[in-house]
């Protein structure tokens, strides 16, 4: 393919980059893998999508307010290697290359098990492959292009989303009720099947594991700067609106689920919301549904390389990727960047023809671990430019992270304690593993591969301050 430069077309505007964000997280997570955090932690898993999407808005502000000040495509990856190292940004950049593989595998692991519903007989690999070839079709389009079919994607699941928080809710006030054999709609459903912690306290623990993969890819919303019409605007208007939204609409959807069906009665066999609806004898509601979980999975696969091939364009521009991926091509596509994401499903289509079965948890607690160290890292990151601004008396920010320093700091925490809980679980101690045996051979790839300007600090322009300061302090940083 011929290209035409390096620079990405800023096509995206405030609409698309709100519900890209929309359409990387409220997908796989909420329409599949709620059924096993609903199977480890019953009612309680309500408390569990709580905290983890308070820890997901302090981590988005922090974001936001770096890419405010920095709108640039590489995003997190190159904040990490402008405030905390080369070594960190290279670490930090690819980390999350890996997150977005890992969780479009699970994604299109989804989209098999959707169309299982339908076709019994029909192995899932055959599914997988042909999805990844028409979604890297897709992704060769403009980004305008992109960002629109993206658009439309998400709102079609978010749509979905609100028609089945209101029927549910209007089958729980009326009492429909069509099996004699299950028991009746209703909030009773949340605590009278083992009470609201029927696993205990360890069972809320082990369900962190899968939420915080539904959370993952919620970071798209930096990686959009590079391409967004006015950064200074939609950033912060994505960044206020996409984590309340989807933390009510995780917390309200499951609860509805929740009390329409009792959680001990969800097999995870195919999505809960197209399981628990057919269970109610609605017609065709079963088939409905699954054509919208169809749809979230293509968008959420979508959005997710994206926000690779965003990643791996900024690394290339750093040094730390290999020039192919720098380039563009005359769609404004960095092409390349595709092809490889293509390349990497096509592990999904294996996994789906050897361990159907095992593939989901463990693709799952692995997206976790990668999901968790992108988000250290934005708030170590972040940390260090607010201190570098105090220490330089420089501008303030023009979307200042909310609590500071204390929210950050809880955070932090936060996100050790889920590294704690992949350990203790047997089923997902392999993200561990599997995780620290990636950052090992990032460590060795820096230092036997990144040379001359790939070792020093990044430099990015400073948006909120004069140009007299941004020259002095991108002086400083190169030097």
């Amino acid at each position: 393919m011929q290209t035409a430069g390096f620079s990405l077309t800023r096509g995206l505007n405030a609409r698309h980059i709100r519900f890209m964000a929309l359409g990387s997280a409220i997908g796989t997570g909420l329409f599949y893998g709620s059924a096993s955090a609903i199977q480890k932690a019953g009612p309680s898993v309500l408390l569990a999508y709580i905290i983890a999407g308070a820890a997901a808005f302090m981590v988005m502000r922090a974001l936001g307010e770096m890419a405010v000040r920095h709108p640039v495509s590489g995003s997190f990856g190159q904040y990490a290697g402008r405030y905390l190292g080369p070594l960190a940004g290279f670490i930090t950049g690819w980390t999350y290359v890996f997150e977005m593989a890992i969780v479009a595998i699970a994604d299109v692991t989804a989209f098999s098990i959707y169309m299982g519903f339908w076709f019994h007989e029909v192995p899932r690999w055959i599914w997988v492959l042909a999805i990844i070839f028409f979604l890297a079709a897709l992704n060769l389009l403009s980004v305008k292009v992109f960002g629109e079919l993206e658009f439309w994607f998400s709102l079609i699941k978010v749509a979905a989303i609100i028609a089945m928080i209101t029927g549910g809710a209007a089958i729980i006030v009326f009492g429909f009720h069509m099996d004699a054999a299950q028991a009746a709609p209703g909030l009773g459903n949340l605590v009278a099947h083992g009470g609201f912690l029927p696993n205990g306290w360890g069972g809320l623990m082990a369900a962190f594991a899968v939420v915080m993969f539904a959370f993952g890819g919620i970071e798209t919303i930096g990686v959009t700067a590079g391409e967004a019409a006015d950064p200074a605007k939609s950033i912060p208007s994505a960044v206020n609106t996409v984590p309340v939204r989807i933390l009510l609409f995780y917390v309200l959807t499951i609860g509805v689920l929740m009390s329409l069906l009792p959680w001990n009665l969800i097999t995870g066999e195919t999505s809960p919301f197209v399981q628990i609806f057919s269970s109610l004898g609605i017609p065709a509601a079963g088939h409905i549904l699954n054509a919208v979980v169809i749809t979230a999975a293509l968008s959420a696969v979508n959005s997710d390389i994206f926000g690779a091939g965003r990643i791996l364009f900024g690394l290339s521009q750093q040094g730390h990727a290999p020039a192919v991926f720098g380039r563009i091509s005359r769609t404004g596509v960095p092409w390349m960047t595709v092809v490889m994401m293509t390349g990497v499903l096509l592990v999904g289509v294996v996994l789906n023809a050897v361990i159907p079965e095992e593939v989901f948890v463990i693709i799952a607690s692995i997206a976790t671990f990668a999901t968790v160290w992108v988000w250290v890292m934005i708030l170590a990151s972040h940390i260090a430019m607010k201190r570098e601004m105090a220490r330089g008396s420089l501008a303030p920010s023009a979307f200042p992270v909310p609590l500071w320093p204390l929210a950050s700091a809880l955070t932090i925490v936060f996100m050790g304690a889920i590294v704690v809980v992949l350990g203790v679980f047997p089923d997902t101690r392999v993200a561990l593993w599997v995780g620290g045996a990636w950052l090992v051979l990032l460590v060795v790839a820096f230092q036997l591969w990144v040379r001359g300007d790939g070792r020093r600090r990044t430099v990015l322009h400073d948006e909120t301050a004069p140009a007299a300061v941004a020259g002095r302090e991108a002086t400083s940083v190169g030097s």
